[in-house]
């Protein structure tokens, strides 16, 4: 392309930022927030803008959203971010908040961008000055505010939820993009198809979208009649050097891990292999994942398949090994393996019920029988005493013994499933649980 077509068309701004909505009828996106009768646009046209968060995932529009509510609203934007903004930023913008309500009668939009990360100080110096009208709040989120933010700025904010955009939304946005003079002005060609592409490849990201529009701009060539025109061949080219947004530690991250772990308990590796691709795809830590999968070989597979657990851990040991892209074939073996193995729970709930019984039950004492008597005076005091070595009973168990304090000797936690080995270790255990019935010697009655 040449270059003084892109100049002309940057402006020296980036596309994303000149492609920035003068009006709600320009917003993309988020209809059920701001399209004809909703709450929030009935608010803005109404003059009665109130605070609140904006929670949703990156490249939807919520700092383009806070600019549009100040624009449209006649108010002053300031913006102050929770990454690099300090106690003395924050206090010269309420400075100015305040000076200007005094002196100009005017308000003033406050944009907190990534407010989770302002810790809970930080957060409530922000509420006397909601409180008293110094200006309006907008804290930006892509946590859940629930976990994130202080109830108390929570109570003084309404919450709205921004979703990933719509591919329809992304190819409206892209073909404004082409047309408009703040855009290409037309100069521009490119076909549906590879607008299509663009759109699919965003993952719902409109800053995304036009950044991959922005850069593909870079290589497109003259046509035959003269246009400049990104084909599908350009796009690839620059669709190899762009990664798919992945959200480590924000809630795509966890949604996207809840979604592979579930396609596993489910026992469908298609969606399963899908889920570890896009993670991997999107730059998870490999080895986080094979963490997470020694977890669901585990608390969902079990005894009902102990191979599961132990191929969880070669391929974490393969991925330390080989590392990617060779470690992750292992992982995706893994993967595979898991979700078609025969599922149970049992050990996870055994596990978890144990684990509370102890915190809520008292103390018990180590059973007599059960003590370890290394020396004479505790083989005095009765340690060991009557205790039957298993190994020297019919069939190496000793029907009738207890290994469970005699307050809760009748206690049952582990129950096999009649799924995979545990259907074996159920016919096991109630062999054992017969022979505990009828023996002669119970340890309690």
């Amino acid at each position: 392309m040449q270059d003084s077509l892109f100049a002309e068309a940057a402006g020296f701004r980036p596309l994303a930022a000149r492609m920035r909505p003068a009006t709600l009828d320009d917003y993309v996106g988020q209809a059920h927030l701001v399209g004809p009768g909703k709450p929030l646009r009935r608010a803005v046209e109404q003059g009665q803008l109130h605070s609140m968060i904006l929670w949703g995932p990156p490249g939807v529009g919520k700092t383009t959203f806070a600019q549009l509510l100040a624009n449209v609203s006649d108010l002053s934007f300031e913006t102050v971010s929770a990454v690099l903004s300090g106690v003395k930023e924050i206090r010269a913008v309420v400075e100015r908040a305040h000076n200007r309500k005094q002196s100009q009668g005017r308000d003033t939009l406050l944009f907190v961008d990534e407010v989770h990360r302002f810790n809970k100080s930080q957060q409530d110096a922000f509420l006397p000055h909601i409180e008293d009208g110094t200006f309006i709040f907008v804290g930006a989120t892509t946590e859940n505010p629930s976990f994130e933010l202080n109830s108390a700025l929570l109570s003084r904010t309404r919450v709205y939820v921004l979703k990933n955009l719509e591919e329809e939304d992304i190819l409206r946005l892209l073909r404004r993009a082409l047309v408009a003079e703040e855009g290409f002005g037309g100069r521009l060609r490119v076909e549906d198809d590879v607008l299509t592409l663009m759109a699919s490849a965003s993952g719902g990201d409109a800053r995304r979208a036009l950044n991959i529009l922005e850069v593909a701009a870079d290589l497109a060539e003259p046509d035959e009649a003269g246009n400049d025109r990104i084909t599908a061949d350009q796009l690839e080219q620059v669709m190899q050097t762009s990664l798919r947004r992945f959200d480590k530690g924000g809630d795509v991250f966890y949604d996207q891990i809840s979604a592979l772990h579930k396609s596993v308990r489910g026992s469908d590796p298609d969606g399963s292999l899908y889920w570890l691709c896009r993670m991997l795809d999107g730059g998870c830590d490999p080895l986080y994942v094979a963490r997470r999968l020694v977890r669901i070989a585990s608390e969902d597979i079990g005894n009902a398949d102990p191979r599961a657990l132990q191929l969880s851990m070669e391929a974490w040991d393969a991925q330390e090994r080989l590392g990617s892209p060779e470690g992750e074939l292992a992982l995706a073996q893994a993967v595979t393996y898991l979700a078609m193995a025969p599922k149970s729970n049992a050990v996870y709930k055994a596990f978890n019920q144990c684990m509370a019984d102890i915190r809520q039950d008292p103390d018990y004492e180590v059973p007599v029988h059960l003590r370890n008597a290394p020396t004479k005076l505790m083989k005095s005091m009765g340690y060991g005493d009557s205790y039957r070595y298993a190994h020297d009973e019919p069939e190496g168990f000793a029907a009738g013994e207890s290994y469970l304090p005699e307050a809760i000797h009748q206690r049952r936690y582990y129950e096999p499933v009649n799924r995979g080995l545990e259907i074996k270790l159920a016919e096991k255990r109630q062999r054992l649980d017969s022979r505990n019935a009828e023996s002669p010697r119970k340890r309690y009655s």
